[in-house]
């Protein structure tokens, strides 16, 4: 049985990083009765391992829940739960448009926060009904008057009809089931008119094959019709059509302003794309939907398997992610050193080691990665123009005339007491100050940064700063000349591809000392003595050099003629010196990954 359209709301739940999203969700669906006490768990959308042990939404996640309002009526309520991080920022955009409305997340302790600010322009450019909704509100240092002030000074939305909540302890949430239903609209859509949907999101499941998320725009959906998908042109009968509530129920139909899931048996990966039209395949739909707007990578790293032989499953797990996560982006690469793998652009670092880690733990890949990097436009004598992904691929400085770098525009939200560090840390990372503003006692800062400087290790600093009170969003401004030099770092003598970056000219020393000390640090030590050395050019910038593991040969000359014991120790140096000579440097993955994570401590 399809509910009256009136009766349908649509909304996504928005907030910053901890602002309690999910938890406001687990509320929600424990009110209406999507799950019972004994199904409950916290976080209950987040149905990822990584998610549950990291605290974090990466991937958005639908529900449909039934809500008997004060009016008698029975309400649909289709929710969607997104991520609150900067890197994630593509999940948010697409669940906004599937949706009409949305429920602000405020926490009453911190307030606003700069991805607060930045999902909700996302929201506004979707045309949404913007409910502010002030969480948290039984601790003892949250301040709802104050909250409510900043919503209006910052936002620019009133914030005097707030829904005031305890996500935690359940206080407020009828009042906010209510505001859903009377505040927010109801979908639009004629369920006479021919089928069109919009592919929200999709993932790969070992039975079903590709699974996918719809949202029915106009028409209806029934199982066993061809569908036709107007993006890839393939045609499928659809097998299973039905709901989340969270688990999987099948319903057989979607009416128009309904969300759910679909599965034509797909086990090709190109055959759906996000974003993508479906519509009957007799009668198809006259215009296709305008889909999403495609992401666009920030920072790349090049993937590649240590095993050789597992090029093949490498590239089939990259296939099964990108399907899941439409920001991932993916290509072949060949290098000297570490042999066939993939070059991935993701939107920021912590996306990077969400991907790396899935691929561990998903597909048990075990995986060299190479410095993060960021697209660099090289300019040759020549005229010609070249995109750098890898510096590792940077051509002769000889034949380079300039080459351009990215740079952000980053907005920060602070504390005032911790504003001086941030502006000393902005400086330092060559940042060029645009605004400060005051709003009740924090401060918004804009800077434009140069993206590689941000890319490392800029938002943890932004964190230890701060003591972790700091918020930050960031979205590409434009690109610009820079004195920039490639560094190569030598490991006894041999360069490491993996490792090369490309630095400011300014920060190079820095920077090369401090990979050279990390390194020192994490490379296991051998039995031959090994110099870690950071150069540009054929020049050396910095060095530090790991001691030998040696083994007393002394021990057995008890007292007696000391040219024994000397004789002894020139016999051990010769030897380590050989060894060194053929001696081969493996140099464990966690390094890398660690090595590149450099903090100034």
């Amino acid at each position: 049985m399809t509910t009256e359209q009136s009766h349908i709301r649509n909304f996504a739940i928005i907030a910053h990083i901890d602002h309690g999203k999910s938890t406001l969700a687990d509320r929600l669906i424990q009110t209406c009765g999507g799950l019972t006490d004994r199904e409950m768990k916290e976080q209950v959308l987040d149905s990822m391992e990584l998610e549950r042990e990291r605290g974090i939404t990466i991937k958005a996640q639908t529900v449909r829940l039934m809500h008997k309002a004060a009016d008698g009526q029975e309400y649909q309520l289709n929710l969607m739960d997104t991520p609150g991080h900067v890197d994630f920022a593509y999940e948010v955009s697409r669940s906004l448009a599937a949706c009409e409305g949305s429920l602000l997340i405020v926490d009453a302790t911190q307030g606003v926060e700069a991805q607060t600010l930045a999902n909700v322009y996302q929201a506004i450019d979707n045309n949404h009904e913007i409910i502010p909704v002030i969480n948290k509100i039984d601790l003892p240092a949250s301040d709802v008057e104050r909250v409510k002030r900043q919503i209006e000074d910052v936002i620019g939305i009133d914030a005097s009809d707030a829904i005031e909540v305890s996500a935690k302890t359940g206080v407020g949430i009828p009042e906010l089931l209510e505001a859903i239903v009377t505040r927010l609209p109801s979908p639009q859509g004629n369920r006479e008119a021919q089928l069109q949907a919009l592919l929200v999101d999709s993932w790969y499941d070992p039975y079903l094959g590709v699974v996918i998320l719809v949202r029915i725009m106009e028409g209806m959906m029934r199982e066993k019709e061809k569908l036709y998908f107007m993006n890839t042109r393939a045609v499928y009968d659809a097998e299973n059509v039905g709901i989340f509530t969270p688990k999987h129920i099948k319903t057989g139909m979607l009416a128009a302003g309904e969300m759910g899931y679909l599965t034509c048996g797909i086990k090709d990966i190109s055959e759906t794309s996000i974003g993508d039209t479906i519509t009957h395949e007799k009668k198809r739909c006259a215009t296709k939907l305008a889909g999403f707007k495609p992401s666009v990578p920030m920072v790349f790293c090049s993937l590649f398997p240590s095993d050789s032989g597992e090029y093949d499953k490498l590239r089939d797990s990259l296939g099964k992610l990108t399907l899941n996560d439409a920001s991932l982006h993916f290509e072949p690469e060949n290098s000297m050193a570490l042999g066939l793998g993939f070059r991935c652009g993701f939107l920021g670092l912590l996306h990077m080691e969400i991907i790396q880690e899935r691929l561990d733990r998903e597909f048990d890949l075990d995986l060299i990665p190479t410095a993060p990097s960021v697209v660099y436009h090289i300019y040759t004598n020549k005229g010609e123009k070249i995109e750098l992904y890898n510096p590792a691929d940077m051509p002769d400085p000889v034949y380079v005339e300039h080459i351009e770098e990215p740079w952000i525009k980053a907005t920060i939200f602070v504390p005032d007491e911790y504003l001086g560090g941030i502006l000393a840390l902005c400086q330092e990372r060559r940042g060029e100050q645009v605004e400060l503003t005051y709003v009740g006692g924090r401060a918004m800062v804009i800077y434009l940064l140069p993206l590689n400087e941000v890319v490392f290790d800029f938002y943890d600093r932004l964190k230890s700063v701060s003591r972790g009170y700091a918020s930050f969003d960031y979205e590409i401004d434009s690109y610009r000349e820079g004195d920039l030099v490639k560094m190569n770092i030598l490991v006894n003598a041999e360069p490491v591809d993996a490792l090369a970056m490309i630095v400011h000219r300014s920060q190079a020393d820095r920077r090369g000392r401090q990979l050279c000390e990390r390194l020192k640090d994490l490379i296991p030590r051998q039995m031959f003595k090994i110099a870690i050395q950071a150069a540009i050019g054929g020049k050396i910038i910095a060095r530090e050099t790991l001691s030998a593991l040696r083994k007393d040969v002394t021990a057995k000359c008890y007292g007696g003629d000391i040219s024994r014991k000397r004789k002894l120790l020139e016999k051990q140096k010769k030897g380590k010196k050989k060894m060194r000579q053929y001696g081969n440097v493996e140099i464990p993955q966690s390094a890398f990954i660690a090595a590149l994570k450099m903090g100034d401590e």
